[in-house]
């Protein structure tokens, strides 16, 4: 029996195990997350707590600890030097498992394990909110919202009064455009009336002075044909 023997043998010797945890846990700190089963995400999650406490330690021993169990050592430098100020404000809960159901082949059920950091500036601890502020938050958040309303409002009456005047301004342009119109009308008429008018006169005066030479040179005629009845007369 093994009682008080902690940890998963996951059917390999011991040699086996280490081996696969070291390589498990190195890619974990290299891509922040990765897909196993269910098992070996929960085992592999003491690794993962354990190396983040030595990068948090951060001196020279915790170090060396650290290169003794991840196979590359960019990522040990790596986790040292952002752990500090990652995991500095929390204690433990370096790490979050998430199910994805069975799969295909052997339906063993899949686990997506990934690394997760508190959010900067917050702690974890909740903290406790008063009634009084509370109630004072509401009343400036309606005091704004009126504030947003009565410029909204002043905003909408400006828009209309200046919509007004344009178009005021575009009646009355438009009014003095058609009496502009109008009058140059009124004006080409009675201009094309003077002119048939003037023309009529001319008419009827040259037809006059027509008439008048075509009398004077019938009266010449008929003179000459007296004169000269009258030179026959005497001849005879």
């Amino acid at each position: 029996m093994r009682h008080r023997k902690a940890g998963v043998k996951l059917g390999r010797n011991s040699s086996h195990r280490k081996a696969m945890f070291r390589n498990m846990v190195t890619s974990l700190f290299k891509y922040e997350r990765i897909r196993t089963t269910d098992t070996k995400a929960k085992a592999l999650r003491e690794w993962a707590d354990h190396l983040v406490t030595l990068a948090k330690r951060g001196d020279l021993h915790a170090l060396r600890q650290a290169l003794a169990i991840v196979r590359e050592k960019k990522v040990v430098y790596k986790l040292f030097a952002e752990a500090q100020e990652r995991y500095g404000s929390v204690s433990g809960g370096y790490t979050r498992i998430v199910k994805l159901g069975r799969r295909p082949g052997d339906a063993a059920p899949i686990s997506l394990i990934e690394l997760i950091a508190p959010e900067k500036g917050k702690s974890p601890a909740k903290k406790t909110v008063k009634k009084e502020s509370l109630i004072a938050g509401k009343q400036e958040a309606a005091a704004e919202k009126q504030e947003t309303g009565t410029e909204t409002d002043s905003a909408l009456q400006a828009e209309s009064a200046a919509g007004d005047g344009l178009a005021q301004k575009s009646e009355a342009a438009a009014g003095d455009g058609l009496a502009q119109k109008s009058e140059a009308a009124a004006g080409d008429g009675l201009a094309q009336k003077n002119e048939a008018a003037a023309g009529d006169g001319l008419a009827q005066k040259n037809e006059a002075a027509a008439d008048e030479s075509v009398a004077d040179t019938v009266a010449e005629t008929e003179e000459k044909a007296a004169d000269a009845s009258k030179a026959d007369t005497d001849l005879n």
